[in-house]
């Protein structure tokens, strides 16, 4: 029997929410599942691909060198391994041992943020130590500086939707603190478009997700200088075991990367045009506002905004839109303001009109 949801009794799901790990991120194109078909019908001698296929992207990214992981999250934990060992054999053997204590990993305070992982759990499977720099709703150059100790081993900065993105410094902000006191900058920029602008700006590594914006396989990948990434190559002797990566995903990904810098993404404005017809039919509906929105963080994503109004409540809409077959999955982050966001994304036309048409139901249309 081929693969199906039938066989393994599954729920098809329609991915309103994004490119959201607890839903398998996204697609991958016919270009990518061939790679990833030619890794799995031939032997290679997993050292040079890796250092090969990692030196060939450096080279498309404008970087000294790169390192295929296998997620983002294995991308910040060996990454600050990295740091903490700078290519120490005794380290990769010995991670935790407590001799080795230049653990500190000093990040905006806003920037600790649990992504359905805290950033803080990464960083200690790293073997570091967390130290949050200033306040929730404010980071300055000024309080990271004031926090760099002998034991201080990087700056971690964290792109993302997640963090608080007001009254906070910016990647160069940090870069400049960093070299003052000749300290690595780890940028974590997982689900970030700009493949370029983080290495461009001195970070030593950049962390992308290889199957969020660059919509490969599961993967991740770290840019950056080539004794950093050397220092990151050396966790394969050490945490990174436990993080490997197969040879379908490296050349899966070393695809997508390729097709993604030349296709790019979907455009904000086609995003737009396809948002407005479904925007419309959801104003139809009563107790139900939408608006087309962008990305809180300023990506060039829009999304349908939806205020529920009614009785039901936010919470109780996105619950009920998960109970059926086909499951609907929205951006609960701002539920509790009675807002539910649609990411179109992966969404199609038939879809969108699946989307319609449970909400008529739920709201008693």
């Amino acid at each position: 029997m081929t693969v199906s949801y039938e066989k393994f009794d599954l729920k098809e799901v329609i991915n309103a929410s994004g490119r959201m790990t607890i839903l398998g991120v996204s697609k991958v194109s016919q270009a990518v599942l061939a790679a990833q078909q030619y890794g799995g019908e031939h032997f290679f001698e997993m050292e040079d691909l890796s250092v090969k296929v990692g030196a060939y992207l450096a080279d498309l990214l404008k970087a000294e060198d790169a390192q295929v992981v296998s997620s983002a999250s294995a991308g910040i934990a060996q990454s600050v391994a990295g740091v903490i060992g700078k290519g120490s054999l005794f380290h990769a053997y010995h991670p935790y041992a407590e001799t080795i204590t230049q653990r500190e990993i000093i990040l905006p305070k806003g920037h600790n943020v649990d992504y359905g992982t805290p950033v803080e759990v990464m960083v200690q499977q790293g073997g570091g130590k967390v130290i949050e720099a200033g306040y929730a709703n404010m980071c300055t150059p000024e309080h990271v500086e004031m926090l760099i100790t002998a034991d201080t081993a990087a700056l971690l900065y964290v792109k993302s939707h997640h963090t608080v993105q007001k009254s906070m410094l910016t990647v160069e902000e940090m870069v400049t603190v960093a070299r003052k006191y000749d300290l690595p900058v780890i940028v974590d920029a997982a689900a970030e478009e700009d493949l370029f602008g983080y290495y461009a700006a001195g970070a030593d590594l950049v962390i992308y997700s290889g199957a969020k914006a660059i919509e490969g396989p599961s993967a991740g990948l770290v840019v950056g200088k080539k004794s950093a990434i050397g220092w990151v190559r050396l966790q394969g002797k050490g945490i990174g075991r436990a993080m490997k990566i197969g040879k379908d995903n490296i050349l899966g990904f070393a695809q997508a990367v390729e097709d993604y810098l030349a296709n790019g993404s979907e455009s904000g404005e086609s995003m737009k045009a396809r948002l407005v017809p479904f925007v419309e039919s959801i104003n139809q509906i009563p107790a139900l506002q939408a608006t087309v929105v962008q990305d809180s963080a300023g990506r060039e994503i829009y999304r349908g905004s939806v205020k529920v109004t009614g009785t039901i409540s936010a919470k109780e809409v996105i619950r009920q839109l998960k109970t059926q077959n086909p499951a609907i999955y929205t951006r609960e982050y701002q539920a509790n303001n009675g807002i539910i966001e649609f990411d179109v994304r992966s969404v199609d036309q038939t879809e969108m009109a699946k989307i319609v048409q449970r909400l008529r139901e739920i709201l008693g249309e």
